[in-house]
């Protein structure tokens, strides 16, 4: 359990509660999709074309933290992710922390590499899975609708993803 800052006790304590909790809560009405943190890979093509929508703390695309709209984190982020039909996510590895995939629309084909061997499972409505740290794993949108899923990951500040060989991020650099 993750203990509250000074600021989050003085807050809580001082008083005003109904400030207090609204300062917790992140609304689907006060999130934008932002199609440029990850714009950097379409570079390696069109495909990679995706939108993060962050709810807590900045998830592993970059450095977010003058995001006022973003809940700050204590422990863990939280995202979800816009995958348009035929969009992909690249062969990536989180190095310090486990990823977990959780569909709430469409279908995402999640993909799991150890060296040349690649296994796939398509998660649907409700479906998830957690990788967890030095695996590398992809995503695909193997439906004819956008695909909306959350993405969690184990950490406070996750580092940068980085990409394997194998990947066509590989050697692509964000600037």
């Amino acid at each position: 359990m993750t203990t509250p800052t000074r600021g989050e006790l003085a807050d809580y304590q001082a008083g005003d509660l109904d400030g207090f909790v609204d300062s917790l809560i992140a609304t689907r009405d006060s999130r934008q999709p932002d199609w440029d943190t990850l714009g950097f890979q379409a570079k390696a093509g069109s495909q990679y074309r995706r939108a993060q929508i962050r709810y807590v703390g900045s998830g592993a695309t970059g450095d977010h933290d003058g995001d006022q709209n973003i809940l700050q984190s204590r422990g863990f982020t939280f995202s979800n992710m816009l995958l348009p039909p035929g969009a992909e996510g690249p062969e990536h590895v989180h190095h310090d922390a486990e990823e977990a995939f959780f569909v709430l629309e469409g279908q995402v084909e999640v993909g799991v590499h150890r060296g040349e061997q690649l296994v796939r499972r398509t998660l649907g409505y409700r479906d998830m899975i957690v990788i967890p740290p030095g695996v590398p794993r992809s995503l695909r949108n193997t439906g004819d609708v956008d695909a909306l899923f959350c993405v969690v990951i184990g950490t406070q500040k996750p580092q940068v993803p980085t990409y394997p060989e194998s990947s066509p991020m590989h050697g692509i650099t964000r600037d």
